[in-house]
C-alpha cells in the first residue's frame, strides 16, 4: 500500500502538518496552499523518511522566492568533514534548502553527514554517485548500467533526500538539435554531460526518460520532489535560448504532467547564462510548457565577463526571473567558474542571492518582503542603528560597518545620523525645519 504524500493528501483536501507550516510561515490560508499543492503549482520537499526532523519550506505560485546552497566534495576536495562547515555557513547565512554535488572521495558518507546534521530540505544529484560508482567497477562512468543508476537513485530517496535532480528531458531528439547548430560551450551541465556521454556511446535512449514512470514509482514511494534537471542549459550568453534549450524544456513539460498523474511532487530546473533581454521570455516560456510547475534557476547569470563577481551577475538575473515567475533560486558564488568554494564563498553566495530574494519578493508584492522594507526605513527616520542592523539581511556585515566606520568621537551629537552626513543629514534637517 502506497503511502500518502502531499499531493494526494491535499487532493483530498486534508492538511498535512508541512502543509499547516508553511502555510503559518507565508502568512496563507491553509486551503489555498492545499490547492496549489493538489495542483502542482507549489511544491513541499519533505521526504517521507524525514518527516518531523526537518523544517518544511514551500516552494511556487504566491510564496516567498527561496534560495537554495550547494555543497558537496570534488576530486581535489575530497573531505568530508568540509562540508559540514559549508553546510553549517549555508544554514548561518539563511538558505532555504541545500544540495549535496559530492563527486569525490567517499559521496554517500558526506550525504548521510549533511542528511543527519542539517534541517534545511536536501536536494542531490545521484547520477554524480552513480558515475563515481561506475568509475571504481568499471573503469569508466559510461560503462554504468541502467540497473547500477536506479539503484543508486532508489539508495538516495531511502535515505531521505528531499529532491532529486534528475536529467529526464535530455533525449536523442535533443541531442540531435544541439548537433544542428553548434553551441560555443556545448553542454556545461555536468549531469547533463554524463547523460550525453553514456547516451552517445552506448547508442540508447535516456534510460531516465525511458523508465520514467519507473522513476515516478519511487519518487510516490519515498514523496521525493523530482526537480528535472536542464541537462542543456545554455553555459553562456552566446548559447542563450536555442533550440536544444526549447526542446528539452517542451520534454519536461511532458513529464510534468505525468509526474502530477503519479501524484509525484515535481519543479523544473532552468538557465543558466541568459541575458537580461531575454529572462522573461525564458521564464514565462517554462511557466507555460510546464503547465505553472515551481521553476528552479541558477542565476542566471546575465554576463560571461565577471569571473569573481559571479554571485553578483547571478543575483541580478535572480532577481530579474524571479520577479516574472521564478521561485527557486539556486546560489552561485564569488568561486563560481574558478574552482570549489569554501564556508566564506557560500556565505556570500548566499546572502546575494537572499537580497535577490527578497528584492523579487518586493515585485511579486508578498506583504512580508514590503513590511520589512518599511520597518527598516522606520528604523533609518529614527536613527534606531539597533534596529537597523538587526533587520539587514546581513546584520553581523551590517554591524560590523557601522560600528567601524562610527567610532564614538566621530558620531554626530545625539547619536543622530552617520559620519557620511553629519550635521547636514537630510533626515534630521527635514525633522528641525519641516517638523516632520
Amino acid at each position: 500500500m502506497l503511502s500518502p504524500t502531499q499531493v494526494s493528501e491535499a487532493r483530498k483536501n486534508r492538511l498535512t502538518p508541512e502543509i499547516k507550516k508553511v502555510a503559518e510561515e507565508e502568512n496563507l490560508p491553509p486551503e489555498t496552499l492545499i490547492k496549489r499543492v493538489a495542483e502542482g503549482t507549489t511544491v513541499i520537499p519533505a521526504n517521507v523518511m524525514r518527516r518531523g526532523k526537518i523544517h518544511p519550506r514551500g516552494i511556487g505560485q504566491g510564496l516567498k522566492v527561496k534560495v537554495n546552497a550547494n555543497v558537496g566534495t570534488s576530486e581535489a576536495f575530497p573531505e568530508t568533514d568540509k562540508e559540514k562547515n559549508k553546510l553549517d555557513a549555508a544554514a548561518k547565512a539563511g538558505a532555504d534548502a541545500v544540495m549535496d554535488l559530492s563527486t569525490g572521495g567517499d559521496p554517500a558518507k558526506t550525504r548521510s553527514l549533511i542528511l543527519e546534521s542539517c534541517t534545511l530540505p536536501v536536494g542531490t544529484v545521484p547520477v554524480y554517485e552513480a558515475t563515481s560508482r561506475a568509475r571504481s567497477i568499471h573503469g569508466a562512468s559510461v560503462e554504468m548500467t541502467t540497473e547500477e543508476l536506479f539503484s543508486v537513485i532508489e539508495e538516495h530517496a531511502a535515505s531521505g533526500v528531499d529532491f532529486l535532480t534528475v536529467h529526464c528531458g535530455l533525449t536523442m531528439e535533443a541531442l540531435k538539435r544541439l548537433r544542428k547548430r553548434e553551441r560555443l560551450l556545448g553542454i556545461v551541465s555536468r549531469g547533463g554531460a554524463i547523460t550525453a556521454g553514456w547516451m552517445l556511446h552506448r547508442e540508447q535512449e535516456n534510460p531516465l526518460y525511458e523508465q520514467f514512470d519507473r522513476l515516478l514509482e519511487i519518487a510516490r514511494q519515498y514523496d521525493v520532489t523530482l526537480s528535472l534537471g536542464d541537462g542543456l542549459r545554455p553555459g553562456c550568453i552566446e548559447d542563450s535560448t536555442d533550440q536544444a534549450q526549447i526542446q528539452e524544456l517542451v520534454i519536461l513539460g511532458e513529464l510534468v504532467h505525468k509526474a502530477r498523474e503519479a501524484e509525484v511532487q515535481v519543479m523544473v530546473e532552468g538557465p543558466g547564462h541568459v541575458p537580461v533581454n531575454e529572462i522573461e521570455t525564458n521564464i514565462k516560456l517554462a511557466k507555460s510548457l510546464c503547465q505553472g510547475a515551481p521553476f528552479y534557476v541558477l542565476g542566471p547569470l546575465v554576463t560571461d565577463a565577471a569571473p569573481g563577481y559571479d554571485h553578483i551577475t547571478a543575483a541580478i538575473g535572480g532577481t530579474l526571473a524571479a520577479s516574472h515567475g521564478a521561485d527557486f533560486l539556486c546560489y552561485v558564488t564569488p568561486a563560481e567558474h574558478l574552482g570549489l568554494p569554501g564556508p566564506e564563498h557560500v556565505r556570500e553566495g548566499v546572502t546575494v542571492m537572499r537580497l535577490a530574494a527578497h528584492a523579487a519578493d518586493l515585485a511579486r508584492g508578498i506583504p512580508s518582503a514590503r513590511e520589512r522594507a518599511r520597518e527598516i526605513s522606520l528604523a533609518r527616520r529614527d536613527f534606531n542603528w539597533d534596529k537597523q542592523i538587526d533587520l539587514s539581511l546581513d546584520p553581523a556585515c551590517a554591524a560590523q560597518l557601522y560600528y567601524s566606520l562610527n567610532p564614538a568621537n566621530l558620531k554626530p551629537e545625539g547619536n543622530t545620523g552617520c559620519t557620511m552626513c553629519g550635521s547636514f543629514c537630510a533626515v534630521k534637517l527635514v525633522k528641525e525645519y519641516l517638523k516632520q
